[in-house]
């Protein structure tokens, strides 16, 4: 692997046999507390990364405490950057988790250097911080206070509801910084949050956090992201998930969009090929002419008409106006009719193809369910 360097294991020339050195890699471990998992611990040269200059992101700076994660969100943006560890983006980025276990004493020191110029650092830009490995290792507690006692200010973005261990910490951070705080969520189907989100505490616990943040005087966005096309992106689906947010006291919602980037899209798309299989089977052993007002439940649209590349408004509903929300959300195209065959478990998929113009006086959604 190309971590093989930082490897503590690795045995020197000039080291007695069975003798391992202290460079890289600590161990790799496997607990019986988290089945399935692999735990690679490796020593961090470096604790903050630099955002590219050209970059769009509204912060310079970045700390990733791991590398996979175990929430395993078949959407992943991050799980591209296993391929540099010569994993693989599916099981791996799942699985093999990467534990950076120097990482405060590093970053106490980088952050002690007189060039360090305080600047804004994000946390939960790439893989969780709150994940099951922090369970383990209690990475994010040297974090927090390293920031705060260097006036760095900084923010956290998470799934994990791991982070209300930690909220004595972020309230006293809060009073010498500045601090930014979001919960991402998007799934409130339970069969789809299953489906796509398996190791992610529930949509409801995930409220219960944003909950106990407001209580705790710590203002605290959401996330509501990604919104899939045809599957979370009806005025329904949105209003509930906008109205459960305004009550569960979120300072702000920000609404984004799925993107599939490579290695993240070959996964997705190969669940949804075989969860249309799944709709289609249950499509036709139904009762002919039955209809249903969930399409994460079995949408028959899907069947025959598949997501596209373009993105159309919607109008925010009650829940949206209620809570002072003017976004567009994004959804699914029906104009692009599916690939020859579908994917394989692991196929390679190409950009989705461009949305042709509506031709005039077309349905909007062919065959699809009215709700």
């Amino acid at each position: 692997m190309r971590w093989d360097a930082q490897r503590l294991d690795l045995e020197e020339t000039g080291a007695l046999p069975g003798m391992p050195s202290i460079r890289g890699l600590l161990r790799s471990v496997q607990v019986p507390e988290f089945p399935g998992l692999t735990f690679h611990e490796v020593r961090s040269k470096s604790a903050l990364n630099r955002v590219p200059g050209e970059s769009a992101m509204p912060f310079p700076w970045t700390i990733n405490p791991y590398r996979g994660c175990s929430h395993s969100c078949v959407y992943c943006f991050a799980r591209r950057t296993h391929e540099w560890l010569e994993l693989d983006t599916g099981r791996d980025f799942d699985s093999q988790v990467v534990v950076k276990t120097n990482l405060v004493e590093v970053l106490q020191r980088e952050l002690a250097r007189p060039s360090w110029q305080r600047e804004h650092v994000a946390l939960g830009t790439n893989t969780d911080p709150y994940q099951r490995a922090e369970g383990r290792y209690r990475l994010m507690p040297g974090v927090i206070g390293a920031l705060a006692r260097s006036g760095t200010p900084f923010s956290v973005l998470t799934k994990g509801t791991l982070l209300r261990r930690d909220v004595p910490l972020l309230a006293a951070a809060a009073r010498d910084v500045p601090l930014g705080l979001g919960v991402s969520l998007a799934i409130w189907d339970d069969d789809l949050h299953a489906g796509l989100e398996p190791g992610v505490p529930t949509p409801r616990a995930r409220l219960d956090l944003v909950r106990a943040l407001a209580e705790a005087g710590l203002p605290c966005g959401v996330f509501l992201a990604p919104v899939l096309p045809g599957l979370t992106d009806t005025v329904e689906h949105l209003d509930t998930a906008l109205g459960a947010i305004a009550a569960a006291g979120a300072a702000g919602v920000t609404v984004i969009p799925l993107h599939l980037r490579p290695g993240a899209r070959e996964w997705f798309m190969a669940w949804l090929a075989a969860r249309i299989r799944s709709w289609s089977r249950a499509t036709s052993s139904s009762t002919p002419g039955a209809r249903t007002s969930r399409p994460s439940t079995a949408p028959g649209w899907h069947g025959g008409w598949r997501p596209c590349s373009c993105a159309t408004g919607s109008t925010a509903g009650p829940a949206a106006q209620h809570a002072g929300s003017t976004r567009r959300s994004p959804t699914a195209c029906p104009w692009t009719r599916p690939p020859a065959s579908p994917p394989g478990p692991s196929p390679p998929v190409g950009r989705p193809a461009p949305c042709p113009r509506r031709p005039a006086g077309e349905p909007r959604r062919p065959g699809r369910p009215s709700s």
